[in-house]
């Protein structure tokens, strides 16, 4: 595997599973940066015997990979290295892949759906991202990002008819029949609150 990928999709119930637990996820951050069993049992205060284990653990699932060998005081030390710097847990692991179907006038407002475009959205981009990055090749995306503020919640309603007939308007001046297709998602909920 290619140890510069910036995101690796995890869609093998069993990789997630190795790669859960508190330890294993330590193991995984810390190796972003390439280590040894000995190197990271004195930063993380615990036996080398007890890393090993965990390391083999990761390695047969396929989220860290050897780097290099090198001879320390008559033995030969492994170094490795997590095969990215984030995993994305594949949607299709809970549920089963859809292409969500254009929302009806009641759907467009269902949380569900919502939910269920940014899985496949997820999905969609990391996979395509993964294969870029084993081409060499780069993912022509773009994101748009911004927040509102509605008096009423009425005005929710009306915002999103008058985006979905303006985003249909600038769909009609740019579609081209034999152009690359995107997709494009354009989604409101409310912010987070955070704590003060």
């Amino acid at each position: 595997m290619d140890a510069s990928k910036n995101m690796e999709l995890v869609g093998d119930p069993e990789q997630l599973r190795q790669a859960l637990t508190p330890i294993r996820r330590d193991l995984l951050l810390r190796l972003r940066t390439p280590a040894s069993a000995v190197e990271l049992a004195h930063d993380l205060d615990l036996p080398r015997q007890k890393i090993g284990y965990h390391l083999r653990q990761l390695e047969d699932a396929g989220l860290i990979e050897l780097v290099e060998t090198r001879r320390r005081r008559g033995f030969t030390e492994r170094v490795l290295k997590a095969t990215a710097t984030a995993y994305v847990i594949d949607p299709d692991i809970l549920t089963p892949a859809t292409t969500p179907a254009p929302p009806a006038d009641n759907a467009r407002h269902a949380a569900d759906h919502l939910v269920a475009v940014a899985s496949n959205a997820v999905r969609d981009v990391v996979r395509m991202q993964t294969n870029a990055d084993k081409t060499g090749t780069r993912l022509l995306t773009y994101t748009l990002e911004s927040e509102i503020r509605f008096a009423d919640p009425d005005d929710v309603h009306r915002f999103t008819e008058a985006l979905a007939a303006a985003t249909a308007a600038v769909i009609e001046q740019f579609d081209s029949p034999t152009g690359r297709q995107f997709r494009i998602v354009a989604a409101g909920y409310p912010t987070p609150r955070t704590k003060d």
